[in-house]
């Protein structure tokens, strides 16, 4: 099989053909330049040409939720949304903490075959905090587990949370931490501040953040470890975040598409999409996010895709379950938010969006340069293409999108996963 796209532009400079073969890249030239009459032939001219995009933060729901979300579906939204690679988050039913349940994951996402699935092992058994799990056994499975997260629970005991950070030092680890103070955040549902008195939903602090992202900082400093920091949502967590920078600690930090864009005063809805973990922040948190993520003090964008089925989501606010979907459209709101405001180039996006966070999760096959011999993992972008969001027109089990209703700029027209459209001129091919 062979496909030839014509006049794409690479990340957004330079003007190229590219001759994929089988599953690798075989040729790039200068427009026109390369002929093959057995090639499938599909001109991007006016189109962005990105490595297939990495999601580091993803729930997949598979095993136990299957009502919210399936590898297999998650993996159609995945692909819709431009991506090649996501890491599949262990809070599932039985959860990943054992090898047994990463290969399972593992296995279901190379039996869909439309992206490749990356399990995330919990860092302790069931997600409970009080004991580790079995780490090595799932860095050794065929999984080859190298991030390990609790998320949606915080591994709040500092005793235990350096001994996660020492243990898996032995095997070039990662803990990815759900930096959530739970004294602080207890029946918490909101950002807090004077709106979420006057709504009357209890506050969530932006120091149960911080207290955390700073104790573990200095934890992965004084232990030689690896951090990477999930979800962050706030200005005070972006200086530390930055102290740790100029300090050489190795922390790496995400922020979501939601948090970028979304604000607290969304809240004033009391639409339960807008109810999420961590909460949406302030004006001011969103400004400092955006900077650092162009800085660099912040690495990548990760989706926290957490699908719900519809009743978990509708009803009063405060028992509606936190969580967004995103992989559908977190490219769109990535380029709405710093491509439109100049503050990123498509350069940048690729950084945030492939190359980094396919860095940080260790493959070997995405995240890539575009060049001859490499795995054919690409994302094709229109970046005039301006869209209101459907959040019923999806792949995803669950629609609790927050975007619903908004217009953003840019969209997925194609994605080619090892060589092979997985997701072409808009439809998913399953």
């Amino acid at each position: 099989m062979k496909i030839l796209l014509k006049n794409g532009s690479v990340k957004g400079e330079k003007v190229l053909d590219i001759l994929i073969e089988n599953d690798k890249i075989i040729k790039i030239g200068a427009p026109n330049s390369i002929q093959d009459n057995e090639a499938e032939i599909i001109d991007l001219t006016g189109l962005i040409v990105l490595p297939g995009l990495v999601d580091l933060h993803t729930h997949l729901r598979e095993p136990g939720r299957e009502d919210a979300e399936t590898i297999s579906t998650g993996s159609a939204s995945a692909a819709k949304g431009g991506y090649t690679a996501v890491h599949a988050m262990a809070n599932t039913l039985p959860v990943a903490d054992t090898a047994g349940v990463v290969e399972q994951v593992w296995n279901l996402g190379k039996s869909v075959g439309l992206v490749d699935v990356y399990p995330i092992g919990a860092v302790t058994i069931g997600l409970l905090g009080e004991n580790l799990a079995e780490l090595s056994a799932m860095a050794d499975s065929k999984a080859r587990v190298r991030i390990f997260s609790d998320d949606g629970n915080c591994v709040s005991d500092p005793v235990l949370m350096r001994r996660a950070l020492e243990y898996v030092k032995a095997f070039n680890g990662v803990i990815a931490q759900h930096a959530q103070e739970p004294r602080l955040t207890k029946n918490a549902q909101m950002n807090e501040s004077t709106l979420s008195g006057q709504l009357g939903l209890t506050g969530w602090p932006a120091v149960a953040e911080e207290a955390i992202v700073a104790r573990d900082v200095l934890l992965t400093e004084h232990v030689q470890s690896k951090l990477h920091v999930c979800h962050a949502s706030t200005a005070g967590t972006v200086e530390i975040l930055r102290w740790a920078k100029d300090k050489k600690v190795n922390v790496t930090a995400e922020v979501t598409p939601h948090h970028l864009f979304l604000s607290q005063i969304h809240c004033e809805s009391y639409d339960a999409k807008f109810k999420v973990n961590p909460p949406l922040r302030r004006e001011e948190d969103i400004t400092e996010l955006r900077k650092a993520l162009a800085q660099g003090i912040i690495d990548v964008v990760a989706t926290d895709h957490a699908p719900h089925p519809r009743e978990d989501k509708e009803g009063e606010w405060n028992s509606a379950a936190f969580g967004m979907t995103g992989l559908e459209t977190a490219l769109a709101v990535v380029a709405t938010a710093m491509i439109e405001t100049k503050l990123m180039t498509w350069t940048d996006v690729a950084r945030v969006m492939s190359e980094k966070p396919a860095e940080i999760g260790q493959l070997t096959e995405h995240g890539r340069p575009i060049a001859e011999n490499e795995i054919a993992n690409l994302c094709i972008i229109d970046p005039n293409a301006s869209w209101k969001v459907d959040a019923k027109d999806t792949h995803s089990l669950s629609t609790n999108n927050p975007f619903d209703g908004m217009t953003l700029k840019s969209k997925v027209v194609h994605t080619i996963f090892r060589g092979r459209f997985s997701m072409k001129s808009g439809q998913v091919q399953k």
